[in-house]
């Protein structure tokens, strides 16, 4: 029975962490981006995978076995350190969580004609109601499975229904024709940057998984999150490289919905409304979710009112939107800004993994240390080119 739960909370939290990073602003990077480089986006989307899979496989085994949040273990390298990181990890969040909040309502105006603004107070009402069950994790974790699946089947729908080039996109997928820093930073820190390394492993600790025994387990996990991610990052880059070498027109304002539109009709508008409302709605619970477990460890009053500090997050991430707007310029911005978090963070825990106070016992693979630091040098080199 214990393995059963077990299992429950690693594909919940697999799901989490997958259907974390593919929020609207994902989408929208898809689109955007595969219009700029064509066949060529293959390639950028493998580096991506290998570069998320590195990521994934330290913080997930680093944060389980020490049994401790990755704010905590900063705090233990350096004091000061965990408060830093949570900052740096909060504001993404919520700038993340308001191009969510955004996605949400277009899904909604899509599937249905409602006002955007109206659809996005909706949804976020959604999400807040996940929060109030009492078994509020396993009614995310069951939210993130069942929308994950559909995002994958309608996508999967539409890869096939728009013909494109298979043999060539996989050609290219290994031996490009270009590259573009901007859209790998962009891509890494939209999959994996900010808040969504660290939604699966502070999902597994909330669910009672951690020491050195359930590390088959947790690879395990963060493998299969890392493969939902590029099995939906994958077909719509196909989907989108069909349309685009029709000829059609994309639609800057909302790019996406273009790929929909010109796959399928009115109809494929309507599938599009369900695939960003899922997306986004997903991410608002795992944004919300995972940026408050970086703050209820530093205080016991914040970890008795998590819960309603969760709700504050997507109440102020709903009203920004209502008041600002612009969701397609943020969504871009955001998912660099978080390619520039993800060597910093993953630079503090790989530098904690060697410290035997914080570890104990345990000792971090010397190949997922170097491969580690490999990442944080192509991220910083990234960086510093897109700059």
């Amino acid at each position: 029975m214990a393995s059963k739960k077990s299992s429950k909370a690693l594909l919940g939290a697999a799901f989490l962490m997958a259907t974390s990073a593919v929020g609207p602003g994902f989408l929208t990077q898809t689109t955007v981006f595969t219009e700029q480089l064509a066949t060529s986006f293959g390639f950028i989307i493998l580096i991506s995978v290998v570069i998320d899979l590195c990521v994934q496989f330290n913080i997930w085994q680093i944060v389980t076995v020490s049994g401790k949040h990755a704010q905590d273990l900063a705090n233990e390298l350096f004091p000061g350190l965990g408060y830093l990181l949570a900052f740096l990890i909060v504001i993404g969040g919520l700038a993340f969580n308001i191009g969510n909040v955004a996605g949400a309502g277009l899904g909604i105006e899509a599937m249905t004609g409602v006002p955007v603004a109206t659809g996005a107070v909706v949804s976020a009402a959604l999400a807040i109601g996940i929060f109030l069950f009492k078994e509020a994790g396993k009614a995310m974790d069951t939210f993130s499975k069942i929308l994950g699946l559909i995002m994958i089947g309608l996508i999967l729908y539409v890869a096939f229904t728009s013909h494109p080039p298979f043999l060539e996109a996989i050609h290219h997928t290994f031996l490009p024709e270009k590259f573009n820093a901007v859209s790998t930073l962009t891509l890494v820190g939209g999959t994996v940057g900010g808040y969504i390394s660290f939604a699966g492993a502070h999902r597994l600790l909330d669910s009672g998984i951690k020491g050195k025994e359930s590390l088959p387990q947790v690879n395990r996990g963060a493998a299969t999150g890392i493969l939902v991610t590029a099995v939906i990052r994958y077909f719509l880059f196909l989907a989108t490289l069909g349309i685009i070498l029709t000829g059609a027109h994309i639609n800057p304002d909302n790019p996406t919905a273009s790929v929909f539109e010109n796959a399928a009709g009115q109809f494929g508008k309507q599938m599009f409304g369900l695939m960003i409302w899922s997306a986004a709605i997903t991410s608002v619970v795992g944004a919300a979710y995972t940026s408050i477990s970086f703050l209820r460890s530093f205080h016991p009053f914040l970890e008795k009112y998590h819960t309603y500090l969760t709700i504050v997050f997507i109440l102020i991430s709903t009203t920004v939107f209502l008041f600002v707007g612009k969701p397609v310029k943020v969504l871009i911005f955001v998912g660099t800004l978080n390619g520039f978090v993800l060597p910093i963070a993953l630079g503090i825990l790989l530098v904690a993994s060697t410290k035997s106070k914080i570890m104990g016992l345990y000792k971090h693979p010397y190949f997922l240390q170097i491969i580690g630091w490999i990442v944080v040098l192509v991220m910083v080199g990234l960086g510093i080119n897109a700059i």
